[in-house]
C-alpha cells in the first residue's frame, strides 16, 4: 500500500510562505535545499532548478510533511473561483486555535479566519500566501475523530 509522504505547494515567494507555515502555524523546517533535476520532464515548465523546503514536526517527520516548492518559472493561478473545484481542495492540520489564530493575525498572514463547529469540533479555515485553503482542526478534534469515524458524532 502506498503511504503519504508529503504534500507540495508551489510558491513564488518561499520567505512569505515560511512566515505562514513556520512562524504562524509552528511547523519546523526539516529540510531546505535547492536541487538541479529534470523538473521540466517531471512537472512541466522550463526551470531545471527547484528549491524544496520540507516543514513538519522535526521529532516526528512521519506525521506528515508540507513541502514548499519554488521554481523560477512558477506562474500565478489562472482563475479565481469562489467554491471547490475538482482536484486539490485543502490541507488540514491539527492546531490549538486559541494559540494559532492570534499568532497568524499578529503576523498579518492567513486572512480573516472562518471559524465554525462541525460535529463538536471547532474548525478554522485560513489561506496560505499562495491561496491554498488550510483547515485547522482544534486539538480537541484528535479525541473526537474516533467518534466521528464511528458515525456517532
Amino acid at each position: 500500500m502506498a503511504k503519504l509522504h508529503h504534500s507540495a505547494i508551489a510558491t513564488r515567494d518561499p520567505e512569505t510562505s515560511l512566515v505562514f507555515w513556520r512562524d504562524g502555524l509552528g511547523l519546523d523546517v526539516i529540510m531546505d535545499h535547492t536541487f538541479e533535476g529534470p523538473w521540466p520532464t517531471l512537472f512541466g515548465g522550463e526551470s531545471t532548478t527547484l528549491r524544496s523546503v520540507f516543514l513538519g514536526e522535526a521529532s516526528s517527520p512521519e506525521s506528515g510533511i508540507v513541502e514548499l516548492v519554488a521554481r523560477d518559472d512558477t506562474a500565478l493561478p489562472s482563475a479565481e473561483v469562489s467554491g471547490p473545484v475538482e482536484g486539490f481542495m485543502l490541507l488540514s492540520l491539527h492546531a490549538d486555535l486559541d494559540t494559532v489564530l492570534p499568532r497568524l493575525a499578529a503576523l498579518g498572514v492567513g486572512g480573516e479566519p472562518i471559524v465554525a463547529a462541525v460535529g463538536g469540533v471547532r474548525l478554522a479555515v485560513v489561506r496560505d500566501p499562495n491561496g491554498v485553503p488550510v483547515e485547522l482542526m482544534d486539538d480537541v478534534a484528535r479525541r473526537n475523530l474516533a467518534v466521528l469515524a464511528d458515525g456517532d458524532g
